[in-house]
Parts: structure tokens; sequence; C-alpha cells
């Protein structure tokens, strides 16, 4: 017997202009020449020997993967990341499902980043019209076009919304992105045509930049983590068609990593979660060719003391908390050479961005 499910057409959604949020991205944007904090000696040298692993890998034509947790959009670094896009220096963005829709929020409405205490103390959280509606809508027209999960909210807010297709053509379709998007079409009953929806600060979206500039930016998200999730549009058949081709996408990059560089930013769970699983499928087709990937740099930046030497030291002891820190104790089973920096996401990209920029 099924259990019995929520109904989320129930929900109370209010519009987001009603919603007070902690971030105006004109106002507390970080600007590419804004000075960082002074990093520490360790944290110099580290800095030092990843500006050169760049620039050897982007003379080699290596990937650069740059992954990071929701918190480098929701503090307003999308103009640092944006610059290292257009410089070249990075090929492969990726982030998980809230730092798609922070992103998404600043184009929209110029603003992001909701008092969860108080919003849920409201019975309000995450229960906003615009964000769940036009994310979950781009999502299901990015899966009936191919596209995945980062690449359809860029396109939607670069091209400043979507097409929705006629009923002709959802019929001459005959598989289940084509079903989902027809039964979402009558559900809310959209015209076909082009659905416009304004994004005024697209500027500062990093996926619109990045869907521009043909790099890939792959969302890669988890089911119910995020609150697009609380919206009846949202699709699940949608999400998981996107997101695989995220992931996939992102395997790609991986699997031509050696020699290349990747990028770990305030990302506890998600970057090594999925860098895991893509290092192992591109060394079972290395191995398979009677090659083996060994030449790869990672660097892993979060808040956390740097209590253990992960590269002298191996592994810490299960009887110790260091072991449970999954962003390092995953990476320092990866091979190559890592390292792990204890900074502010801001301090270090802004500080990496100067040294990229600097004459070598």
């Amino acid at each position: 017997m099924p259990y019995p499910q929520f109904d989320r057409s129930k929900l109370l959604f209010k519009p987001l202009r009603e919603r007070k949020n902690k971030m105006v991205i004109e106002r507390d944007r970080v600007l590419p020449d804004a000075p960082p904090h002074p990093m520490s000696v360790p944290g110099q040298r580290i800095l030092t020997e990843t500006v050169q692993h760049i620039r050897a890998a982007c003379r080699a034509g290596k990937p650069v993967v740059l992954t990071f947790g929701a918190h480098t959009i929701k503090n307003c670094l999308a103009p640092v990341l944006i610059r290292l896009l257009e410089c070249g220096w990075v090929t492969h963005l990726a982030t998980n499902g809230a730092g798609i829709i922070h992103d998404w929020e600043f184009a929209f409405q110029g603003q992001s980043s909701e008092d969860v205490r108080a919003y849920v103390h409201e019975g309000q959280f995450g229960i906003w019209q615009e964000t769940g509606f036009n994310i979950n809508l781009a999502l299901a027209v990015g899966a009936y076009e191919g596209k995945g999960y980062g690449e359809s909210i860029g396109a939607f807010i670069e091209n400043e919304g979507a097409t929705i297709p006629s009923a002709t053509e959802l019929h001459a379709r005959c598989d289940g992105a084509a079903a989902d998007l027809r039964e979402i079409i009558e559900r809310f009953k959209l015209a076909p045509g082009f659905f416009r929806v304004m994004h005024p600060w697209k500027q500062f979206s990093v996926q619109a930049a990045a869907y521009r500039l043909h790099v890939p930016f792959t969302g890669h998200p988890m089911f119910g983590h995020d609150i697009i999730y609380c919206h009846p549009l949202n699709c699940g058949a949608a999400i998981g068609r996107t997101a695989e081709r995220d992931f996939l996408a992102f395997s790609d990059s991986v699997s031509r990593i050696d020699g290349g560089v990747y990028l770990s930013i305030g990302s506890a769970v998600m970057s090594p979660m999925i860098f895991e699983k893509s290092f192992s499928m591109a060394q079972n087709l290395h191995l398979q060719q009677g090659r083996h990937i060994e030449n790869h740099f990672m660097v892993v930046v979060d808040l956390a003391d740097a209590l253990w030497d992960w590269q002298k030291d191996g592994e810490p002891p299960p009887d110790n908390p260091v072991y449970y820190l999954r962003y390092c104790k995953t990476f320092s089973r990866m091979g190559g050479t890592m390292r792990y920096l204890s900074a502010d996401n801001r301090d270090f990209l802004l500080t990496l961005l100067h040294k990229l920029e600097e004459h070598p």
C-alpha cells in the first residue's frame, strides 16, 4: 500500500517581493578588485602552488574545475566567478541546488537569502511563488530540450524566459520529458509561445555568464534539499533528467583531469561525493587503455582549522574527529596531490584571481 503523500497544491504561496532578504547584490557584491584579507603563510604557499598549476593546466588545455557550495553565491561573489570565467582561468563550474537558486534570485530580483528561523516560524520558509514556479518550469523545459540542470537555468536567465511548445509539438514527441511538460502546461494553463520572465540583474548571474560563454556550469541537487521542492510545479523526472546530464558532463571534465586542477570551495558533501564517483569511472576507462590518472592537483578550501596534515600523515584513524571531515577524507583518497587550506571563500577566490591576473 503506498504511503500517504503531502499535497503541495494546498500551500499558500506568497509573492517573492514580500520576502525580506539578507543580501542585496548591488549593495553587497564583491568586486574583482576588492582587497582580500591577508592569507596565512601556509595559505600563501598553497595559493602560489595553485596558481602555478592553473597556469600550467591552461597552457596544456587541461580542465580547471571549480566546485563550490551555495555560500559562494549567497555571499555575492558572482563578479569574481564571472571574471575567472571571462579570463579563461576556469573551464567548468559546479554547485548544488541552493547555489542555483541564489544565483537565479539575484538575477530576478537583485536579492536573496531569507531568514530561515523567522519564516519557518511563520510557515513561509521557501514557499515563494516566483522562485518555485520559474525554476521548476525552466527545468521542465530544459529537460524537454535536452539541457542540463545549470544550463536550463542559465538559458532561462540569459534569454529572459523560455519557449513553451505547442500541443502539436508535444504530441509529436513520444518520450517522458514531453509527457511531463505537457502535463505541467495543462495543469498550469500555460499558453504556447515564449514565456517571458525579465531578469533585471542578470549581469550578476554566474549561470547566465557561463551559458553565454559556453562554459559548463553544472547543478548537482539532492532531492528535497531545496525550496523549489515545495512548489506543486516541481517535477521529479525533470530534476532527474537535467541533473543526470550535469553529472555526466561533470564526469566528462573529471575524465580529463590528469594534468588539470580541481578546486573544491566550501562544499562539505556535494563536491567530494560527485568527484569520487566521477574519478573512479574516469580511472576505469584510463586503466582499460593502459593509462592511469595520477597527475591531478586538488585544492580543498573550508573554514575548519587544518588540524591534520592529510598529505604528509595520510588518513587519520576513525577515533579522530578529523576523520569525519568528508571534504578532506574523500579527496585524500583520490591520488594526485591534495592541499587543504583553511580560509574564507571570499579571501581565497579574490587572492587567487589577483595572483592569476599578475604577470607570470
